[in-house]
């Protein structure tokens, strides 16, 4: 008997037109690390509740068939009776974080369970998940990555056999994403713990997976081994899925779809080592001259910091020096606490600096309220749905302008409509959209303010790859929209394409201002911010080759390569090889 047994499993919500699952079955073995891919609205986290509980006996609705986990009829038992076994990290984990102190929120279910040893439970948890030293500490003094993993050990204190994680570096940066699911591979092959993770980034599932399911419109396609999940290439593509970029590259070199291409940077290595160039091919890595241009926001000498609950100050930011001029399209990268929401909001008159300077078009930000700002600065959350204060996005895109007085809004508004793709959903709540569709409503909210700046924290954010990608194609319009954007981002592939400077940050500090050449080429810089530049770059800095910012910039020099180097055969037996 499998540990998790779906069979034949039909689920519809409540007022919803169509089923949410439709006769999905689905066995998973003990001891398997599992990925659940699909677009948004596909399903997979509905079928991750089933195996808490949580659907029927919490979120109700019409089902049928059965779902057995660990020898537990789900729908005949309680929720309680399947958390000893079931362990659950939400994609909002911090909803999760119930108690004040870290020690507190990691031995509450064994607390709750009545446990003698909920104590030790709970530090043995923290042990695990790397919050060593922490137990103390406030929960709102931890950094985001620190949160994800304090959600992951209150999951994992009670020992589970399952452990479901929805969407783990969705909201985390490069370093603390690989420490997450280096802590997943540690509970897998050192105690046995079957993972399931729902996950749009295949360079991950790659990485760190076993088997993979596909669901796609309420069903499950199949299940596969890793490997041959990942390299059905066009199957994917057609699911708005896109396989790790190596893969990628590979097939659209070979046009061979097979078992052989590279899903891991150590077998693309081997795989395209024929490629490898001269030491005179490598990038050239000097700044270009800047011309002086006309400044937005000039960021003088500026500190800021917070009061914790003991009265002490905790530093975030910590004497930094910016400007901001007419034309720039900035990426703000860094690790998780870094500090980068906290200067994006100084530039809103939001909040003030503790010590020096911010001016926006010379306009001291101390010396003003932040309404005064509102029409020069649009700062779009990372939470789309906090942009959304009406019964329709046609109503909240007008909101700002008809509020201002401005003469002729309706037909500035009919512009946004068209330009963001929001006619068919236009008089839809923006509450009750998805992911992606509230990405596109958020964006057109903010440019409806017509303002010289737009702020955009994490506008990728927890949205599968297809999604992210539509969404960067928005992104890159804003820049006929407004004088400078600014994105704090994790995601590095958005960086590389969109960025014209690239500001890393570090501890509150600025560490570097760039563009992507001297970011990306400066391996010392990416470890030292805790960032990981996307794979295909990644690659072809390893092999030698000129930088690769996307798969098809990889294909056209790894073509063109035996001509423009000394190895003028390798091309030709690479093609002979692949």
């Amino acid at each position: 008997m499998s540990l998790i047994e779906i069979e034949h499993v039909t689920f519809q919500y409540p007022g919803a037109a169509e089923p949410s699952l439709n006769d999905v079955s689905l066995n998973i073995e003990q001891g398997d690390f599992i990925a659940i891919m699909g677009g948004n609205g596909s399903g997979k986290t509905t079928l991750c509740k089933l195996l808490n509980g949580l659907i029927p006996h919490y979120y109700v609705g019409d089902i049928t068939g059965a779902i057995t986990v660990d020898e537990i009829k789900t729908l005949e038992s309680k929720v309680t009776d399947l958390s000893r076994s079931v362990g659950y990290v939400y994609q909002d984990f911090e909803n999760q974080l119930v108690r004040a102190k870290v020690i507190e929120d990691a031995s509450y279910s064994p607390l709750n369970f009545g446990y003698h040893d909920y104590l030790e439970r709970g530090k043995t948890a923290l042990e695990k998940v790397g919050l060593i030293g922490k137990d103390e500490e406030y929960i709102w003094e931890l950094s985001g990555g620190q949160k994800h993993l304090l959600a992951l050990a209150g999951a994992i204190s009670l020992e589970p056999k399952i452990l479901i994680v929805d969407e783990p570096v969705a909201q985390l940066d490069p370093q603390h994403a690989k420490e997450l699911y280096d802590v997943l591979k540690m509970l897998n092959e050192k105690e046995n713990t079957t993972i399931i993770v729902i996950e749009h980034h295949t360079e991950f599932i790659a990485e760190y997976c076993k088997n993979v399911v596909l669901m796609s419109k309420s069903k499950i396609i199949w299940k596969k081994s890793v490997r041959e999940g990942l390299t059905r290439v066009n199957e994917l593509r057609e699911k708005d899925i896109f396989p790790p970029q190596i893969t990628q590259a590979a097939y659209s070199l070979t046009e061979k779809e097979d078992s052989t291409l590279p899903i891991t940077l150590n077998e693309a290595l081997e795989y395209f080592e024929s490629y490898q160039a001269p030491e005179h091919n490598q990038i050239f890595l000097q700044q270009t001259v800047q011309k002086i241009k006309e400044k937005i926001v000039d960021i003088q000498n500026v500190d800021f910091s917070y009061k914790t609950i003991s009265r002490q100050k905790k530093k975030i930011l910590n004497g930094v020096n910016l400007t901001i001029n007419k034309g720039d399209r900035i990426a703000l990268v860094g690790n998780n606490g870094a500090g980068k929401s906290t200067l994006m909001r100084l530039m809103t008159g939001i909040e003030k600096p503790e010590k020096g300077e911010v001016l926006l078009k010379e306009m001291n930000t101390k010396e003003f309220s932040p309404e005064k700002f509102a029409d020069m600065v649009t700062y779009i959350y990372q939470n789309p749905e906090e942009m959304f204060i009406d019964d329709s996005i046609k109503a909240d895109i007008e909101y700002f302008l008809k509020a201002r007085n401005v003469k002729d809004y309706a037909i500035a508004v009919d512009h946004i409509i068209e330009l963001f793709q929001l006619r068919e959903i236009k008089d839809r709540d923006g509450r009750l959209l998805s992911g992606g569709q509230q990405r596109r409503a958020s964006l057109a909210i903010g440019v409806a303010m017509q303002p010289l700046l737009i702020l955009l924290d994490e506008p990728t954010a927890n949205l599968d790859i297809g999604t992210r990608k539509h969404i960067s194609k928005f992104i890159q319009s804003l820049k006929d929209e407004a004088e400078a954007v600014i994105i704090a981002t994790h995601d590095m592939q958005l960086v590389a394409e969109w960025a014209n400077r690239i500001i890393v940050m570090k501890d509150g500090q600025i560490i570097h201002d760039g563009n992507r050449e001297t970011v990306f080429s400066n391996k010392a810089l990416l470890d030292q911010a805790g960032l990981t530049p996307p794979q295909i770059m990644e690659i072809s800095r390893l092999l030698g080759m000129k930088l690769a910012y996307s798969v098809e910039d990889f294909v056209k020099y790894a073509e063109n390569f035996g001509e423009e180097s000394a190895y003028s055969g390798n091309y030709k037996e690479a093609a002979r090889v692949y």
